[in-house]
């Protein structure tokens, strides 16, 4: 992403969404709209393969869903079976050679292959197979799998390839891999990313969120299981595992921002947990105010949970104004300042003249935050108390998400001084949930992803850490 861009984005970002269909008449076009249900996960690209008689066919380009694809591209691509993706680029950068699916044709036979998350040993990987005479036409870390299904073939059959090249990565993921006539759904032995199965009449169904399958009737079945390979061919669903270290360490950033509200991530629905964990946020840090406001739109469920705890009334004082275009940069530094209001704006009839609690779902570099508080000030608000419902974010993510490096979050630059960073928000009050509280919000749940809050990788880091620590701070 270009650093001008990141001065207004001071927001997280997943890296994408996949989904595919089996057996179903016009498998594109139920992806087109499976991919548009997951447009949230990734704008920069997007793409879909299918296959039909065998016969492979490929679309895919930068832009929206809805920029990529017309109805001449979706009838291009005809045939019962097609997996998609949506893209927000992390590993490799941008540009159309890294738009996924990736297509590969080969003598054993053409397949197809889509990944959400992120491989932390794809530099490793990467050399021992160019030393073996891979040529890589991406720099994307996707392809490096693809690479190693082939190289570990030697003429066995394909599902054996498969748990050979998954042994050797290491990380956050969930692929798709299809061939002529089956789909392999893969999900790693950690558990870091979600992804779930369901029947449409005939066929099935696989997403990396399950708000996909309302949108085309489908009906859940279930999650895939880390460590596990299902296997989806004209006889139905096969499972096969290619790890018995199976945790459920789901990375905690899927409930409190990625996933869309009306999803539901390994039995728990994500809006459920965002109120919540708001209701926990009041009874960590209850404050005097007159109303709670959300800012939209990942922020509102914990906003209303916040309210309802308190009894303090839920107000929209902030509106999203949905028309800001995704790739939007100002070219001078008095634009940039006026990006916010752009994405935002404060009723004043609302929030004017009162004390406000804000909910905010997190805190990266603290850009946003300031500019939103400085709007709700602007707007006459007396008092603003910032609440964020999750932890201060100190470590960077290395599974997918776009912080990678210490200097981009603003906890670990201020070493956890919530005055410090209270101050430089401009805010009352500043209080973050805690990580306990997290755990509470999903009900039973034992296991999370919270490397990002507490610095506990579930994985080796191999280059990683080094390149994120590369002032020696930390």
């Amino acid at each position: 992403m270009d650093n001008r861009q990141r001065i207004i984005d001071d927001e997280l970002h997943d890296e994408c969404g996949v989904f595919g269909v089996f057996g179903v008449p016009d498998a594109a076009g139920l992806t087109y709209y499976g991919l548009h249900a997951l447009q949230h996960r990734g704008q920069e690209g997007c793409g879909i393969v299918a296959v039909n008689n065998r016969s492979f066919s490929h679309v895919k380009g930068e832009g929206l869903v809805t920029e990529v694809f017309n109805e001449g591209r979706l009838a291009s691509l005809p045939g019962d079976m097609a997996i998609g993706h949506v893209r927000y680029s992390t590993a490799g950068g941008g540009g159309i050679e890294n738009v996924q699916p990736f297509l590969f044709h080969h003598n054993t036979g053409d397949f197809a292959l889509a990944h959400n998350g992120n491989l932390v040993n794809s530099r490793e990987l990467k050399l021992w197979l160019e030393n073996r005479g891979s040529l890589f036409h991406s720099t994307s870390d996707s392809e490096i799998f693809a690479h190693m299904i082939k190289k570990e073939s030697d003429n066995r059959d394909r599902i054996h390839a498969i748990v050979d090249a998954l042994n050797m990565i290491e990380g956050a993921f969930a692929f798709l891999i299809m061939t002529a006539s089956r789909i392999y759904a893969c999900r790693d032995k950690y558990g870091l990313r979600p992804l779930s199965i369901a029947r449409l009449g005939d066929g099935y169904i696989v997403s990396s969120e399950t708000c996909a399958f309302d949108v085309i009737g489908a009906e859940y079945v279930r999650d895939v299981e880390p460590g596990e390979i299902v296997i989806i061919d004209r006889e139905g669903l096969h499972s096969v595992d290619y790890s018995k270290f199976k945790h459920h360490n789901m990375c905690a950033m899927e409930y409190i921002y990625f996933a869309r509200p009306d999803s539901v991530i390994e039995g728990c629905n994500v809006h459920a947990f965002r109120k919540e964990s708001g209701k926990w946020l009041y009874r960590e840090a209850p404050v005097e105010a007159d109303i709670v406001v959300g800012v939209p739109d990942s922020s509102l469920s914990a906003a209303i949970g916040y309210s309802e705890e308190s009894g303090i009334p839920y107000e929209m004082g902030l509106i999203k104004n949905r028309y800001v275009g995704r790739t939007f940069i100002q070219p001078s530094q008095a634009m940039r300042e006026k990006g916010v209001r752009m994405k935002l704006s404060a009723i004043r009839s609302i929030v004017g003249g009162k004390r406000v609690v804000l909910i905010d779902d997190s805190i990266v570099r603290g850009t946003t935050s300031r500019r939103i508080v400085t709007l709700l000030r602007e707007a006459g608000a007396t008092e603003v108390h910032l609440r964020i419902a999750s932890p201060p974010i100190t470590h960077p993510c290395f599974y997918g998400v776009d912080i990678s490096t210490y200097d981009e979050l603003i906890a670990a630059q201020m070493n956890k001084d919530i005055e410090r960073i209270r101050q430089l928000v401009g805010a009352d009050s500043l209080v973050y949930l805690s990580k306990k509280a997290l755990f509470w919000a999903a009900g039973d749940r034992h296991e999370l992803c919270l490397a990002c809050f507490n610095g506990k990788y579930p994985t080796a880091l191999y280059q990683s850490f080094e390149e994120a620590n590369k002032d020696g701070k930390f």
